[in-house]
């Protein structure tokens, strides 16, 4: 063995659009406030308007800090993200801001808690179809979505 992370091959991972990133049990998806200007600026809202409308404010669980988080919705698939939709596309669930979506949901899957052991990732499978599915995602992109997500905290 090289020496190196338990998956410096690489890792297999597809997005399915299932949705189940995006919805579950209460959590939380922190943004930065570039990132609140840019999802303010998809919807056509003032940054106050985005605040007001489709955050909260919460203790996160990692420091203990009040900080803002998207907002969640229930729906018969637990709490969903304010900004999934599962009406546009049959059988999808979309990121209506995909494109401009915080730095912790462009880090998925690949996060330090789910790349920690092979058996965290495993773990992370039984939820989402899309772990060990698609291309291989090489160790540069894995480490730099590890330590992006790292930094976001």
């Amino acid at each position: 063995m090289s020496g190196g992370p338990w998956y410096a091959e690489g890792l297999r991972f597809e997005c399915t659009m299932c949705g189940a990133c995006c919805s579950g049990p209460p959590g939380y998806v922190l943004f930065t406030e570039d990132e609140a200007r840019a999802m303010a600026g998809k919807l056509g809202v003032s940054v106050e308007e985005f605040v007001a409308r489709f955050t909260r404010e919460m203790d996160v669980p990692l420091d203990g800090r009040r900080r803002r988080s998207l907002r969640e919705v229930e729906t018969e698939h637990g709490l969903d993200c304010v900004f999934l939709d599962r009406s546009s596309v049959a059988g999808k669930a979309v990121c209506v801001l995909h494109e401009v979506r915080p730095m912790q949901c462009r880090t998925f899957p690949f996060w330090p808690e789910h790349v920690r052991t092979p058996a965290t990732w495993r773990e992370l499978g039984r939820v989402c179809e899309g772990v060990d599915r698609g291309p291989v995602h090489g160790l540069a992109q894995i480490t730099v979505s590890v330590e992006a997500q790292r930094g976001s905290r």
